[in-house]
């Protein structure tokens, strides 16, 4: 008999189907592992696990502390918590000692690898090609196919799942007018994703220019500056944001990255979440305060004997177009506020321009007609992470950093991971595996439902008498 979970084809149908395994589905295997009856599996395309290996840069930390983990904000006790982790490595007190909040990236990326090795739900090298429904055996008809450790196709499957769990991740964006140079192996454009594959190409170019004022676009123009002689470092740091700024990190403001936010933001109109979102940047697009006082104590640093660094920061710039001329690149840039345009000549581009959702389309095609999508043709999602179907599928369609337009900003969030996890495992057992607070949250979001405000106004009702 072919064990519970185990991804090779199989008629009798598992209760969940992970599609995809980075750390959101990973937090959701780890959540399921050991729940009462159900069985489960989870399959990713990759033959081995990898965290962001093109960012593991040496020195950068995570952005979100440690209890961020796969469980740890839902059931720290887990066998899967990051604490447990460092106990089976016989680190648990240089862990105590090194008092550590924030992490280091290569270190979290170790710990992510440990478990998708020990998960015995998980397993690599599969897939999935398509989802469709199968009405006689209620339930979803997955077809995959499975590599080999070069990525090649070896063999076709099939699973069935009365659940499925979607968690295929984002991809590097890169902009429109950059596509053509990034997809010409001859030019040394490329996305920040693979910055440490190229970096010591990068390190041999005369000038390096860095497009993009997040976390990645500081930590690599850092690791670049810190590489560069004084005085020939030969650097161009570009944004389109109004300035390098910091990320939004004071406590209050943290907790628009809760479940509470969460609800709330779910309960807006459509036409409101989608005006909110773009004012939120700074609460994931901006920079640590200790990345960007690296960069500046570094810069300051070169000044110290006199002169200035052959380094130019400028936010404020869209690059409008780019083109090779006489082996170098020109970059064509608009300054948002001045309504200027220039032309900057550079020999490397890396792009720190962040990622995208991958589509679902293809991978739902056979579903199409069934899912219910809003008015900018995007699938509904609800408040158990499901997307929105027909009554003439009962099955449901997790999904997991798929729903920003749902859901908020805390959508890519490593810190919600456990609690969305738990949410969908609680959903789809019936039952309260995982018990999740009430509250979350000092700051109470909107007027509906909050019992904390004893007197309030809503839109068209009288306000109380004192």
């Amino acid at each position: 008999m072919t064990p519970p979970g185990h991804p090779s084809t199989r008629e009798e149908p598992l209760d969940l189907l992970g599609i995809g395994a980075g750390p959101f589905n990973l937090s959701l295997a780890a959540l399921a592992d050991g729940a009462p009856g159900l069985t489960s599996a989870f399959l990713d395309q990759r033959t081995r696990f990898q965290w962001h290996p093109g960012l593991l840069i040496d020195g950068a930390t995570l952005q979100v502390p440690f209890l961020a983990d796969l469980v740890s904000l839902v059931d720290p006790s887990s066998p899967w918590s990051f604490l447990n982790y460092l106990k089976t490595r016989e680190r648990l007190f240089p862990f105590y000692f090194a008092e550590r909040f924030h992490i280091p990236r290569v270190e979290y990326d170790a710990y992510l690898r440990w478990a998708a090795g020990e998960l015995p739900t998980v397993r690599f090298g599969h897939q999935a090609d398509l989802i469709r429904w199968d009405p006689a055996r209620q339930a979803f008809e997955v077809d995959f196919t499975r590599l080999d450790a070069d990525g090649t196709a070896e063999g076709l499957g099939r699973l069935f799942a009365r659940n499925i769990a979607l968690g295929i991740g984002t991809a590097p964006h890169i902009p429109a007018p950059l596509r053509t140079l990034a997809d010409d192996p001859a030019a040394p454009v490329l996305h920040s994703a693979d910055y440490l594959h190229h970096r010591d190409r990068l390190l041999a170019a005369r000038h390096i220019t860095v497009v993009g004022s997040g976390q990645s676009g500081a930590e690599v123009l850092l690791d670049l500056l810190r590489a560069r002689p004084a005085g020939h470092e030969g650097l161009t740091w570009l944004a389109r944001t109004p300035a390098f700024a910091p990320m939004e990190y004071s406590k209050l403001g943290l907790e628009q990255f809760t479940p509470d936010y969460t609800r709330y933001f779910h309960g807006l109109p459509e036409a409101t979440r989608d005006q909110v979102l773009p004012g939120q940047w700074q609460l994931y697009k901006g920079i640590d305060h200790d990345t960007l006082a690296a960069v500046h104590d570094e810069l300051y640093r070169r000044t110290l004997h006199g002169g200035w660094p052959d380094v130019t920061l400028t936010p404020g710039l869209d690059v409008t177009a780019a083109e090779r001329a006489h082996g170098r690149i020109d970059l064509t840039v608009h300054h948002t506020q001045q309504h200027t345009r220039a032309t900057l000549t550079t020999d490397a581009v890396v792009l720190a321009t962040g990622y995208r959702e991958r589509p679902l389309d293809g991978l739902l095609a056979p579903l199409d007609d069934h899912i219910q999508r809003d008015d900018a043709g995007r699938p509904r999602i609800d408040t158990q992470q499901r997307i929105v179907l027909d009554d003439r599928i009962p099955g449901s369609l997790f999904v997991q950093n798929a729903e920003r337009h749902t859901h908020g900003v805390g959508t890519p969030d490593l810190g919600l991971a456990a609690w969305r996890s738990a949410v969908i495992v609680n959903a789809l057992t019936g039952r309260e595996i995982h018990p999740l607070p009430q509250r979350t949250a000092f700051t109470t979001f909107g007027l509906d439902g909050t019992p904390h405000i004893p007197s309030r106004t809503r839109a068209g009702a009288q306000k109380e008498t004192p």
